[in-house]
């Protein structure tokens, strides 16, 4: 409502000077304006003031997003104008017949038009039912959290898995995981990729060596013995 409210007061403002310079008779393109509503003009002044009346009610009529646009247009010629008719203000060139009134005008009206249309627009954090918010393509889904007893288990198992990886103690079966959840970005993903592994798998026990049976020093003190070198009288060596 800003923009609406906005372009439909300065556009019926500008109808009103225009009309009032066509209803007095003014010269089209006199360079020395006749007094309206305290600024100067001439006809061709009130021609341009009721063409940008027209063009900022029209906006007003098709809606917010319009008007904010034509707002700007309008205010950045106003403020362009402002500054063109003080460079001719005292010259030949002055066709719109501008006094230094016209030209503070000019500049007021230019920055409430280009302030008022950009009202809400430019905003970092426009809210979602403004008509000039517009979704990021990069914006990040909201997080999933999980809901279910299996969720919260598989939560809990995620945490333990990658502190164990992290601290080089992990399972084989907890580094895969580890690494297919390393794959997406979201916690919902990485809950899911988990959980499709199935349950987890409990962690291999190690090997360890098994002791000899009973007697069993007595069996390699034989073998040993077995394969002991005898040297004979002879000087020949006979394996025994």
């Amino acid at each position: 409502m800003v923009q609406r409210a906005g372009a439909l007061v300065v556009g019926v403002f500008l109808m009103v000077f225009g009309v009032l310079g066509f209803a007095g008779g003014l010269n089209f393109f006199s360079t020395d304006g006749q007094q309206i509503l305290g600024l100067s003009s001439n006809g061709l002044l009130s021609t341009l003031s009721v063409i940008f009346a027209a063009v900022l009610i029209g906006a007003d009529l098709r809606g917010p997003r319009v008007a904010s646009t034509v707002m700007i247009v309008v205010g950045s010629l106003f403020l362009l104008s402002a500054l063109v008719n003080l460079a001719v203000l005292r010259t030949s060139f002055n066709v719109l017949a501008f006094e230094m009134s016209n030209v503070i005008f000019s500049i007021i009206v230019g920055l409430v038009l280009l302030t008022l249309g950009a009202y809400g627009r430019f905003s970092g954090s426009l809210p979602s039912d403004s008509p000039y918010a517009h979704p990021h393509a990069d914006e990040e889904p909201p997080e999933s959290y999980p809901s279910t007893p299996e969720e919260f288990a598989a939560e809990a198992a995620m945490r333990e898995a990658e502190i164990a990886v992290s601290n080089h103690a992990g399972t084989e079966d907890q580094r895969r995981r580890v690494q297919a959840m390393a794959r997406v970005h979201t916690r919902g993903d990485r809950r899911r990729v988990w959980m499709e592994f199935g349950p987890e798998q409990p962690p291999e026990p190690a090997v360890r060596p098994q002791a000899h049976p009973a007697g069993g020093h007595q069996v390699l003190a034989r073998a040993a013995e077995m394969t002991r070198v005898r040297r004979p009288e002879g000087g020949r060596q006979r394996r025994k």
